[in-house]
C-alpha cells in the first residue's frame, strides 16, 4: 500500500465515545441508512472498517443475521468494547485504515464515521484496496461526514486536523477510479451514505 500520509492514531475512549457521537446530528439516521444500503443482498461475510464499539456491525447484523463479521479498528480498547457489545465470535483485527486490509473476499464492506479521518489521497487509496477485497458483485457502503455544497449545512464540529472530510463529489470520483460503480444513497447536510458496487 502507498504510504500517503503520516500515521495518526485516533485515541477515542470507549467510555466517553457516546458523548462524541451525541454531537453528530442524525447519527442514528446515518447508522440506519448504512444498514439500509446493505438490505436485499446476499451477505455471508462482511468487513467493518473503523468499527469502534461495534454499533455499525450490530446494525448490519440486524439486517444480515447469518453473516460472519470481521471488525477492524486501530484501538484495542474500542475493539474490547465491540467484543462486549457484539456478544458474538466476530473476527477482530487491530489495524489502521492505512494498513493492508484483512484478506477477502467480502460480500460487503462497511464503514461509518471513520474514513473522514483520512486525507483525500488516503481515502482514494483505501477505496482501491476495498475494491480488491470485495467479492464479485460485492458492495462498499460508506457513511460519513462530508463537506457539503452549502457551508450553512456544516452542523458537525470538526477540528481540521484529525477530522478531514471531503466532498461527496470527490469521493464518488475516487470510488469510480477504484473500479466501483458509485452512487449516493442518502445525504443530509454534512452527512452522506455513499455506495460503491464491484462488477459481478
Amino acid at each position: 500500500m502507498a504510504d500517503t500520509e503520516p500515521h495518526v492514531p485516533y485515541a477515542f475512549d470507549p467510555d466517553t465515545y457516546a458523548e462524541v457521537l451525541a454531537d453528530i446530528p442524525e447519527y442514528g439516521r446515518l447508522q440506519a441508512e448504512v444498514a439500509g444500503a446493505t438490505a436485499g443482498r446476499a451477505v455471508r461475510r462482511f468487513l467493518d472498517l473503523g468499527a469502534g464499539t461495534g454499533a455499525t456491525t450490530l446494525s448490519v447484523l440486524a439486517t444480515h443475521p447469518a453473516a460472519a463479521a470481521v471488525v477492524l479498528d486501530e484501538s484495542e480498547a474500542m475493539l474490547a468494547a465491540a467484543r462486549r457489545s457484539l456478544g458474538i465470535a466476530a473476527t477482530v483485527v487491530v489495524g489502521a485504515l492505512q494498513d493492508p486490509l484483512p484478506e477477502g473476499p467480502f460480500d460487503l464492506v462497511v464503514s461509518a464515521l471513520a474514513v473522514h479521518h483520512l486525507d483525500g489521497a488516503a481515502k482514494a487509496d483505501l477505496f482501491a484496496r476495498v475494491a480488491q477485497v470485495l467479492a464479485p458483485g460485492g458492495r462498499f457502503v460508506l457513511g460519513d461526514l462530508v463537506v457539503p455544497d452549502d457551508p450553512a449545512d456544516v452542523v458537525t464540529e470538526i477540528d481540521g486536523v484529525v477530522d478531514r472530510p471531503d466532498t461527496t463529489a470527490d469521493q464518488l470520483t475516487w470510488l469510480a477510479a477504484a473500479g466501483l460503480t458509485p452512487s449516493l444513497a442518502w445525504t443530509s447536510r454534512d452527512l452522506a451514505v455513499l455506495v460503491g458496487d464491484a462488477p459481478a
